[in-house]
């Protein structure tokens, strides 16, 4: 069975049964490396009541299958999986996950981490937050540029 490898959606997703769906009886696989986000109650010092993700369909998704395909360039993966929600969530809720298999631990960390750092920057995202001071915008921030920078990727952002 084939899965898709982004998909943006308004839906929850389980973790478990993504990470079946990825490795699919593929006995190649010896690792699993996962991330989750979630939707946190603070930032930058305020409470953050709901948090509203907006995209442009299409666009987001051709993104994000661009930089699934530059890390199998750059890591030996078997595969990858990234879901990132949109709409409005409340803290708690589940936000994104990045998942990657491959024979060896180390290419799925790295993949991962890689995927993560270009998410949190570059994917085609617009986060607003609900605090007790207003709405507001969130921005990518200088450390994501850092952390995306040591990939060899320089694209300032905050």
């Amino acid at each position: 069975m084939s899965v898709a490898r982004v998909s943006i959606q308004t839906a929850d997703f389980d973790l478990s049964q993504e990470v079946a769906a990825l490795r699919d009886g593929d006995k190649r696989v010896g690792a699993v490396c996962s991330f989750v986000g979630t939707v946190r109650d603070r930032n930058d010092g305020s409470t953050v009541a709901s948090m509203e993700l907006e995209h442009y369909p299409g666009m987001t998704e051709k993104a994000i299958e661009a930089m699934i395909d530059e890390a199998h360039e750059r890591f030996d993966i078997l595969g990858a999986r990234v879901i990132h929600r949109v709409g409005l969530l409340q803290p708690l809720d589940q936000i994104m996950m990045v998942a990657v298999v491959s024979a060896h631990r180390g290419q799925s960390f790295e993949a991962c981490e890689f995927l993560m750092d270009y998410l949190k920057t570059q994917a085609p995202f617009w986060k607003k937050e609900q605090t007790p001071e207003g709405a507001r915008w969130v921005d990518a921030r200088v450390a994501d540029d850092a952390a995306l920078a040591r990939w060899g990727i320089s694209a300032p952002n905050a």
